[in-house]
C-alpha cells in the first residue's frame, strides 16, 4: 500500500497524472503500422500477452503501491492531498480527474443499486477538483465495501485497459517497440495521462522522436528507448511529486541496459530505494 501522509518522502513516491479518456478511443482509429526497420524485439510476446500483462501490473504497482500484490488494491482510496480529490483502486482513479467517474458509471452501468451508485451526482460536480462535498464521510467505506464484489473488481480492470493499458500497447506496436518499449508506454500514461500538457505522455513521445527514431521509422530500438526514458526524466522532474524517478533510473532503465527488450524473467529492479524479484 502506499506510504501514510506522514511518510517524508511520500511525495515523491506518489505517481498521479491528469487523464484524457478520449486518448484510448483515438488510437483505435491509428491502423497498426509493419516497422521498415527490422527490430530486434519483432518475436517478443506483447505486453498484452497474459504472464507479459501479469509482470505488468506488478512493476506499476512496485511503483504505486511498494507492492507486487496489485491485486490487493482494488479496495484502497485515501486523498493524497494532490489536488486531485480521492485517489483509489488499482490504477489510482480520482475522483477529481474523471476516471473515478467513467469507472463507477460502468459499474453501475452493469450493476445498478450497488453501493457506490448514489455517489455518481457527487462525482460529477466534484470533477476538476479535490473537493469531497457528497462523498464525505461514507464514500471511502463505501468504496472498500464495494471492492469486494467481482463486478466492480472486473470494472475496475476493463477502465485500466481502456484508458492505459490498450492504448500504450497499440501505440507500442505502432512505433515497432517490443514488450518493455509498450511498458515503457504504459507506465508513462499511467503517471503523465495524455493531455495536451507539456508533461503528458504524447508530449514525452514527442520529446522522444525529436532525438531519435523508434523501429518503425527505420530507428534503433534501444536509441529510441533511451531517448524516450530521457524525456520521461525530464517530465517527471518538472513536478516535486515525480521528481524520484527510480522508477526509471533503477527499473525500466536496468532493464534496457541489460538488452531485455523482451522483458522476460527474471526480473531485479529497485524503485524508491526498495528491491523487488520476478522470478
Amino acid at each position: 500500500m502506499r506510504h501514510p501522509s506522514s511518510d517524508p518522502t511520500r511525495s515523491a513516491r506518489i505517481s498521479r497524472r491528469t487523464v484524457l479518456v478520449a486518448f484510448g478511443a483515438s488510437l483505435a482509429a491509428v491502423p497498426l503500422l509493419r516497422p521498415s526497420h527490422a527490430s530486434a524485439t519483432a518475436d517478443c510476446a506483447g505486453l498484452d500477452d497474459p504472464a507479459k500483462k501479469e509482470i505488468a501490473m506488478k512493476l506499476v504497482s512496485s511503483a504505486e503501491n511498494s507492492s507486487l500484490d496489485w491485486k490487493a488494491q482494488y479496495q484502497y482510496i485515501e486523498d493524497i492531498g494532490d489536488g486531485r480529490g480521492y485517489t483509489a483502486g488499482i490504477i489510482g482513479f480520482c475522483s477529481g480527474t474523471g476516471d473515478m467517474l467513467d469507472l463507477v458509471q460502468l459499474y453501475t452501468d452493469r450493476e445498478p443499486g450497488n453501493v457506490l451508485a448514489k455517489y455518481l451526482p457527487a462525482l460529477r460536480e466534484v470533477n476538476g477538483s479535490d473537493s469531497h462535498d457528497g462523498l464525505d464521510p461514507d464514500f471511502p467505506g463505501d468504496w472498500r465495501r464495494a471492492a469486494q464484489d467481482s463486478a466492480f473488481q472486473q470494472a475496475q480492470n476493463d477502465e485500466r485497459d481502456r484508458v492505459y493499458f490498450n492504448p500504450a500497447v497499440q501505440q507500442g506496436r505502432t512505433d515497432g517497440l517490443g514488450t518493455l518499449g509498450q511498458f515503457a508506454y504504459y507506465d508513462a500514461i499511467v503517471m503523465h495521462g495524455n493531455g495536451d500538457d507539456p508533461t503528458s505522455f504524447r508530449s514525452i513521445r514527442g520529446r522522444a522522436l525529436n532525438s531519435a527514431k523508434p523501429p518503425a521509422q527505420g530507428g534503433d530500438e534501444t536509441a529510441y528507448l533511451n531517448a524516450f526514458l530521457d524525456a520521461r526524466v525530464w517530465a517527471m522532474k518538472q513536478e516535486e511529486a515525480h521528481s524520484d524517478t527510480s522508477r526509471v533510473d533503477t527499473e525500466q532503465r536496468v532493464f534496457l541496459d541489460n538488452g531485455n527488450l523482451c522483458l522476460d524473467t527474471p526480473l531485479d529492479w529497485q524503485v524508491y530505494g526498495d528491491g523487488y524479484h520476478i522470478g
